[in-house]
């Protein structure tokens, strides 16, 4: 509908993507460590209120430019929730169980993908375009209220136990339970765990970035699907991502559990995902559109899975007051491969599409997909340290 009201091209359209990756790169890296230093509870309160009303005021966007400021300003609220809830986790759970905690929170973003190919064609059918960004942004200030009520550190919550704060912490190092510990970003960026993170994000964000932004646009081209209506495609290919967080976290806190080493739990659980990521690059053989769906599905769920354990990796190596900090940078990273990669995407898809073959520029990117994760892991895999 947007495309043709503003007679958007590809390239447009990667633009305001990028304006939106370009926001939050930014804001990870300064949302990162103002979470370390004034605490979850009330970082993660300041970032989701700057996100509800950042995506409410894409309803008074009249244009292009205005489009790319309220996505702007929406890249710079979403921008503290991951380093907000990676602490957030680290906080609250010993280290075997982080990554499946990390799935579950993460799973909520996927139910959130999964309802609004749903929810958001009703809205713009009973009301409009404008009133569904209203409605759905205005959601974030009830989430708000339940924040601010019932989250809090373990240490300040008195119906937490002594037993309960001792099994929280029972798995970590001493300095990783002290809250004095203050590390500069120049510290940080000289530990080499920190740029592991970094090459790993940055490989591998922008692939994600792209299943949400451009499946929609691929399906309608390749299968002629009516985005104005329910998509069951879209409802199928996030409900698996919701499956692949869940149990990505599962996995690798299982083998810690059966008495793995941390580090080698996380590598080998990862292996696995990087693996199952690699037969998207086959879609251009799968001509009927459902085998397409569960590649794509397959590939989707496996991001989650991966995206669950790398980020967990921070808290296992890294002190609680840093974690927000290092999630921050490493996020930074994957955003910037989030700016990048749509500036190649806007290229091949309109090169593609003046010659009538745009669903094969989206299998050139699929096959770029498909290479990411197993790079990333062999960066991890020569690097990391325990």
């Amino acid at each position: 509908m947007l495309e043709a009201e503003f007679n958007w091209t590809e390239t447009d359209y990667s633009r305001i993507v990028m304006a939106f990756t370009a926001s939050y790169a930014a804001g990870l890296l300064f949302f990162g460590r103002i979470i370390d230093l004034i605490g979850t509870r009330l970082g993660y309160a300041i970032s989701v209120t700057v996100w509800s009303i950042a995506a409410m005021a894409h309803a008074l966007a009249k244009s292009t430019l205005g489009f790319s400021i309220a996505r702007a300003s929406l890249g710079l609220g979403e921008s503290g929730n991951f380093p907000a809830a990676i602490k957030a986790v680290a906080e609250w759970f010993p280290k075997k169980e982080r990554a499946l905690a990390t799935g579950i929170f993460n799973s909520g973003a996927n139910i959130g993908a999964v309802t609004a190919p749903l929810l958001v064609p009703l809205l713009i059918a009973f009301y409009g375009w404008k009133e569904a960004f209203i409605i759905t942004g205005a959601l974030g200030f009830i989430w708000l209220i339940l924040w601010l009520w019932l989250f809090n550190q373990p240490e300040k919550i008195h119906q937490v136990s002594t037993e309960e704060l001792q099994y929280i912490k029972s798995d970590s190092n001493p300095s990783q339970n002290n809250s004095a510990v203050r590390l500069s970003w120049l510290q940080l960026l000289k530990n080499r765990n920190t740029w592991v993170f970094i090459i790993a994000k940055f490989l591998t964000d922008p692939i994600w970035w792209f299943f949400l932004f451009w499946l929609p646009a691929f399906f309608s081209a390749a299968f002629q699907i009516d985005l104005k209506s329910p998509s069951l495609h879209l409802a199928i290919v996030y409900s698996a991502t919701t499956v692949g967080s869940i149990g990505g976290g599962y996995i690798s806190g299982w083998l810690i559990s059966r008495g793995w080493e941390i580090r080698r739990a996380r590598l080998t659980a990862m292996l696995l995902f990087a693996i199952l990521v690699i037969p998207i690059a086959f879609t251009q053989f799968a001509h009927h559109e459902w085998m397409v769906v569960g590649l794509i599905s397959l590939a989707a769920a496996s991001h989650q899975a991966w995206s669950a354990n790398l980020f967990t990796t921070v808290s296992d190596v890294f002190p609680a007051n840093a974690v927000s900090s290092v999630v921050g940078m490493g996020g930074m990273a994957g955003s910037v491969g989030g700016i990048l990669f749509p500036m190649l995407i806007g290229f091949l898809l309109d090169y593609y599409k003046n010659l009538g073959m745009l669903t094969t520029g989206y299998h050139v990117l699929f096959i770029m997909c498909a290479c990411a994760y197993v790079i990333a892991w062999l960066v991890m895999r020569l690097s990391i340290r325990k």
